[in-house]
């Protein structure tokens, strides 16, 4: 089996690190260089329930996208849950690495992975890389449906095709407009409509969508907004990043076993809809 020093390599290699944001946490969190790796879990959020899911399946690593001290600490008292993470893990010789916005505009990354699932053709980024001759890295992706279809149809196939959530799919715009070209970024997207205006594309599928920056894209162009879970939205980054990995383990002779989970951490648990009851007969429809 690898040491992990030599897993965190690869997994380096493919997101490398000098490629984060700023004021973004990624790498290595907690783990010995030198224990053996032969499990690696891959997930969303590194929290209770992950660190828990990699216990009972005797993973040595998981691999999260999102960080567990994205603002840093003082402490990792385990009376406070992030400190109880990282006792859980410790204590059960599991290291922890993060890939976060390294993996947002790799390639392949967050996004083309959100494209996959949508069975989209993808065209490019939709922010490139200045620093990727190919033009092929960046955040977000554009993409183009194989036909064209009616909005209420592309929010019926992002409902059926991310991972299910309590939230669903939001939707602003005509039901009835047709939708050739979609960018999609996986994550929160709001702070992207003015690329996405530029792209020319017919409908936009993101997450965490605020209600002042879609009125006032609405109201700057026809754009079709599509809003979904936040951790739908970069769940299928899980499915391949662990295939990617596969592929190293395979080319190198590793022999490990990965793991994607499929625990839902999304923090929304309950979507009740809107219904007209007496309480609210004076109210605006």
């Amino acid at each position: 089996m690898p040491r992990l020093s030599e897993v965190i390599a690869a997994l380096d290699a493919l997101w490398p690190p000098s490629r984060a944001e700023q004021w973004d946490a990624v790498g290595t969190v907690c783990g010995d260089p030198d224990a053996e790796v032969g499990r690696v879990l891959f997930a969303v959020d590194p929290v209770q329930e992950i660190a828990d899911e990699a216990v009972d399946l005797g993973a040595d690593l998981i691999v999260t996208h999102h960080p567990l001290y994205l603002r840093g600490t003082t402490t990792v008292e385990a009376g406070t849950f992030k400190g109880r993470v990282v006792h859980t893990l410790i204590k059960n010789d599991i290291a922890l690495h993060v890939a976060h916005t390294n993996a947002d505009t790799a390639d392949p990354g967050v996004s083309d992975a959100l494209a996959g699932a949508l069975d989209l053709r993808i065209t490019g980024p939709l922010v490139p890389d200045p620093s990727d001759p190919d033009g092929r890295r960046g955040l977000g992706r554009i993409c183009e449906l194989d036909r064209p279809e009616t909005l209420r149809e592309f929010a019926a196939r992002c409902a059926a095709w991310l991972p299910p959530t309590a939230q669903g799919i939001r939707v602003a715009g005509d039901p009835d407009a047709m939708i050739r070209r979609v960018a999609v970024s996986g994550g929160s997207g709001d702070s992207l409509f003015a690329e996405v205006r530029a792209a020319g594309v017919d409908a936009f599928v993101t997450a965490d969508l605020r209600h002042h920056p879609v009125s006032e894209a609405r109201e700057q162009s026809p754009l079709a907004l599509v809003d979904a879970a936040h951790w739908a939205t970069e769940w299928p980054w899980c499915e391949q990043a662990a295939a990617q990995l596969d592929a190293i383990s395979e080319r190198h002779g590793w022999g490990l076993r990965t793991h994607v989970s499929r625990t839902v951490t999304d923090p929304w648990t309950v979507h009740a809809p809107s219904v007209p009851s007496p309480s609210t007969s004076g109210a605006p429809n």
